[in-house]
């Protein structure tokens, strides 16, 4: 069954993102289409500057991993830690990806096959 939908799968933690796309956006396998490295937060001895620091880092993470899921419909985010509940909250707060269907599931790190062959399966 062909889903004509734009689906994207995310594997993620604080530091790496690997994103899993259909070859022709909305038709064909899924394959990796990027990864993504996170930044993390120098140690700052203002807790504040520090807190604001690591959430525009966070943001700049996040607005990278969305800049190759163009017009998303449907994602699916996995990995470990509370880095996908904010992922997940950042898309709802993001006009363009506001209506778009997400769940996530908890996962250790897979390699990019097992990833590509996950989302297959979630989709399938």
């Amino acid at each position: 069954m062909m889903s004509n939908k734009k689906e994207f799968g995310i594997w993620m933690d604080k530091e790496h993102a690997i994103i899993v796309g259909r070859e022709n956006l909305d038709m064909g396998d899924f394959k990796v289409i990027a990864q993504v490295k996170g930044g993390s937060a120098p140690s700052n001895s203002n807790e504040k500057n520090e807190h604001q620091h690591a959430h525009s880092l966070q943001l700049k993470y996040f607005k990278e991993i969305t800049s190759h899921m163009q017009n998303a419909e449907v994602v699916h985010v996995t990995g470990f830690g509370e880095v996908q509940e904010q992922f997940n909250h950042f898309l709802a707060d993001t006009p363009q990806f506001k209506n778009t269907v997400t769940s996530d599931s908890t996962n250790q790190k897979m390699s990019e096959e097992k990833l590509v062959e996950f989302i297959s399966e979630k989709f399938n």
